[in-house]
């Protein structure tokens, strides 16, 4: 969560658990009203892009085939808007270059009041169609992930008897542009944890911002106990760090010392600003590359198996441009936080302070809050890049 959002989601958890589930108590609407003007204030910011200092860099996303078929994204689009009624595409459909792609956030939905149709509306056929929508876009094991977070979500609901801004299928969708082989169209799945927007242009598929994360990231309990989210994320990026030089190691490390929440670019960030930092992919050596690689691959293959491999041989490609930043210590149990950056991919992984699990949790970041966003710099976030290009060749 950004950091200046920490304080009105403590805020408002702790209102809306203890007043009536019925109604909201006048700090609880306060708090929302002010997601809702930070909403309001970065929508209305011409969007630009993630990017450093130096400004965007040109030039890196052209329109062009990649020979993996996107024919069934295209039909699961279409299903799913032909499932839905009258009244649930009112809400659930908007134009390819409308500013409902940017409205977006990783909180609850006691604080945040989300577009579209959620499955909790949604009947089992519809629900259904959703699915293969996701299943369409996502690789199988990235799918399974969308599952994982939304369990964590029934975990919190019985960590706080019932909260009704808590629950798995609280999770909205809308669909921007009309489902096509050619036109530019995308989808976007919005809610607590999860949050994934998926462009699609011919046979180009770009999928971020995507927000993954998760609180307790390791079920103890209930309904989905022993339900477990990123351990390979954690734990395969702390044991690279592990294996780093020395000398590397400091290079890497922004900071020993891991007390707040750290993310740059999660929700109401479309134009931060974010400057390279840490050890240069440069100074690994083979094996230090294949594992590096590896690590990305986590985050990336949660796309479809034939779109992740375009995606990675173009991160491959920016690999000596590339950046791995850490923030925390190497020690086995640590608590960190970490970043990988070039111009085409930035990924951030931060252990969280506790907000739903405060009962369960000390003060200060652990390791069953997780956030994790993957973007594109350089102003191809959304697709919006290709989408440029496509418009300027063809007027609509």
């Amino acid at each position: 969560m950004p950091r200046f959002l920490l304080p009105l989601a403590l805020a408002v958890f702790g209102l809306v658990s203890a007043s009536a589930q019925s109604e909201y108590n006048a700090g609880a609407l306060a708090v929302k009203k002010r997601f809702a003007d930070r909403e309001y204030a970065a929508i209305n910011e011409p969007f630009v892009g993630v990017r450093t200092s130096e400004g965007i860099e040109p030039d890196l996303f052209p329109i062009a085939a990649t020979g993996v078929s996107t024919e069934a994204i295209v039909a699961a689009g279409e299903a799913f808007l032909n499932s839905l009624t009258s009244t649930q595409l009112l809400k659930t459909q908007f134009a390819v270059d409308d500013s409902e792609w940017r409205r977006w956030f990783n909180v609850d939905n006691g604080i945040y009041v989300r577009q579209g149709t959620s499955l909790k509306e949604m009947d089992t056929a519809q629900r259904e169609a959703a699915r293969n929508l996701m299943a369409a876009t996502l690789s199988v094991r990235g799918l399974a992930l969308t599952e994982a977070i939304r369990k964590t979500d029934q975990t919190l609901k019985e960590l706080s008897n019932g909260g009704i801004h808590l629950d798995e299928e609280l999770y909205f969708f809308t669909i921007m542009g009309i489902p096509s082989a050619t036109e530019p169209w995308g989808w976007q799945i919005d809610g607590h944890h999860l949050v994934i927007n998926a462009f699609v242009l011919g046979d180009q598929v770009v999928m971020t911002p995507s927000f993954l994360g998760a609180e307790p990231a390791h079920a103890q309990t209930g309904k989905y106990g022993g339900n477990r989210l990123f351990a390979n994320e954690e734990g395969d990026a702390l044991a690279f760090m592990q294996s780093l030089s020395a000398e590397q190691q400091a290079a890497a490390t922004l900071s020993p010392d891991k007390q707040r929440n750290r993310i740059e670019a999660e929700a109401a960030s479309d134009n931060v600003i974010v400057d390279y930092a840490g050890v240069s992919a440069v100074n690994f050596t083979p094996a230090q590359r294949a594992d590096f690689l590896h690590l990305i691959e986590h985050y990336i293959g949660n796309l479809n198996d034939g779109h992740a491999g375009i995606w990675m041989d173009q991160i491959e490609q920016h690999l000596d441009e590339t950046w791995f930043a850490w923030v925390g210590t190497t020690a086995d149990d640590a608590v960190f936080y970490y970043r990988i950056h070039s111009p085409v991919i930035l990924i951030e992984f931060d252990h969280q302070n506790p907000v739903g699990t405060r009962m369960l949790h000390p003060r200060g970041p652990n390791r069953d809050h997780i956030h994790t966003i993957i973007r594109t710099p350089n102003g191809n976030d959304y697709g919006k890049d290709l989408l440029r290009q496509h418009l300027e060749a063809h007027p609509h």
